[in-house]
């Protein structure tokens, strides 16, 4: 296992600051944009994708080759990689899953730097560095941000041992690997790592009466939460390594699996509550890679003791999530395959154990070495919970998504993709039941 996500070395940190104005400059001017430019905007970097990359792949071959520290005897080395995303996004209604705002269509880029340094066989450190509009689209958050930083010890020259410490990338499940624009066949995440649950990390609800009344209103996605809030790159500490065939990962985070972005910092959400997650592997053969995983911590924030209707003589240490996982990933000729499956139970204050199911069977198709399709199926389903008169009703709706994307890749550094996705609720609310997405990806 290994939190490193690109191999490309690029430019030195010390431009950082160049990069920064640049980025701002961009997301000022996409944002002032009229709903006509955007669609104008990535018809121009589609022709640019189209047209340029051949032109421009010796130049940026080197340039990637090249854009590395290392001292004489290559003891000490540090590599600087980065992605560029262009998403524009259509929605024929609410905005589904992470994405903010209102539902109308929009562009939105995003400037990824990575920093990977290696001191000998036995030290190892990374850090991200974002500018964008939020960590999902147009979320109220700091546009530059820290996003992931460790230190990493290998007592040993094989993988049995590592430890680490900083802010990463959750150990649970087996989308986490692949959930940068680069290696995601898709252009948002699977149903457990976005759907908005009516659980809320602040706001307290004072009856299951209440509790209920949520299921129909639209999502408030800077109150309520997901299973997994995407990659969770919560603070802590972790613990991994292989054994022959036999994976292993453990972690203690400031963070339950559900925290949105804002609680991932060490300075956020401090230690009183921490959470912690695992993960156990196993590869039968070359192909396969199977896994289990669990993880149980408070999801509560602190506004939420300071609700009316918090529970006299209870602290936030008494509401927890408890979350049990399987995954399964396939591998074999043009084909991968991979699945997830969460079980996953809140504990709602003055309501009780609120449980879900959620789950994605998901296909990459390799049609030629730089054309792929993939599909993937999405449904969660809600346990019924006493509505406070007497009888029994699932607590959310039950939602299923399909979603389809076609994606090329011009060179090692350009890439484009098509998403087309369907969501449906049972009931008459809906949340972006139709999406189309489009993403352009220059790696460096």
């Amino acid at each position: 296992m290994t939190t490193r996500h690109c191999t490309s070395p690029i430019r030195s940190p010390l431009v950082m600051d160049s990069h920064s104005a640049f980025s701002f400059n961009l997301f000022n001017s996409i944002n002032r944009f009229n709903p006509i430019n955007p669609c104008l905007l990535a018809l121009s970097f589609l022709s640019f994708a189209i047209v340029w990359p051949g032109r421009a792949q010796p130049w940026l071959d080197k340039i990637s080759d090249s854009l590395f520290l290392q001292s004489p005897n290559g003891v000490y080395r540090v590599d600087f990689s980065g992605l560029f995303d262009l998403e524009g996004y259509y929605i024929d209604q609410r905005p589904p899953g992470l994405l903010f705002g209102d539902g109308d269509s929009f562009v939105t880029p995003r400037l990824s730097l990575f920093l990977d340094a290696r001191a000998g066989k036995h030290l190892y450190s990374f850090v991200q560095v974002r500018f964008d509009d939020g960590f999902h689209a147009r979320a109220p958050e700091p546009h530059e941000r820290v996003d992931e930083y460790l230190l990493r010890y290998t007592p040993f020259d094989d993988p049995r041992l590592n430890l680490q410490v900083g802010k990463f990338a959750t150990v649970v499940g087996n989308w986490v690997p692949r959930h940068l624009s680069w290696d995601n066949p898709f252009i948002n995440a699977p149903l457990p790592y976005e759907n908005i649950l009516t659980v809320s990390d602040s706001s307290v609800p004072a009856s299951p009466a209440q509790f209920l009344s949520r299921r129909g209103q639209p999502d408030i996605k800077e109150k309520w939460l997901t299973v997994v809030w995407g990659p969770d790159y919560a603070s802590g500490a972790s613990v991994f390594g292989s054994l022959d065939r036999w994976d292993y990962a453990a972690e203690i985070k400031n963070a339950s699996l559900s925290s949105r972005s804002t609680a991932w910092d060490a300075t956020d959400v401090g230690w009183d509550n921490p959470t912690v997650s695992g993960r156990l592997g196993f590869r039968p053969s070359t192909p396969w890679n199977l896994g289990v995983s669990a993880s149980y911590g408070t999801y509560l924030q602190q506004p939420a003791q300071s609700s009316p209707a918090f529970p006299p003589g209870k602290r936030l240490g008494d509401f927890n999530q408890l979350t049990l996982a399987e995954d399964a990933s396939y591998a074999w000729h043009h084909w991968q395959l991979w699945a997830e499956v969460f079980l996953s139970r809140f504990q709602v204050p003055n309501v009780g154990n609120a449980d879900t199911l959620v789950y994605y069977l998901e296909a990459k198709y390799q049609f030629t070495p730089r054309l792929f399709g993939a599909l993937r199926w999405n449904q969660q389903f809600y346990a019924d919970i006493n509505d406070g008169a007497g009888g029994q009703t699932p607590w959310d709706n039950n939602v299923w998504r399909i979603d389809t994307a076609l994606g090329y890749r011009f060179t090692r550094h350009f890439q484009s993709k098509l998403q087309y996705s369907f969501t449906h609720q049972q009931g008459p609310l809906q949340q972006g039941e139709q999406l189309v997405a489009a993403q352009f990806t220059f790696k460096f």
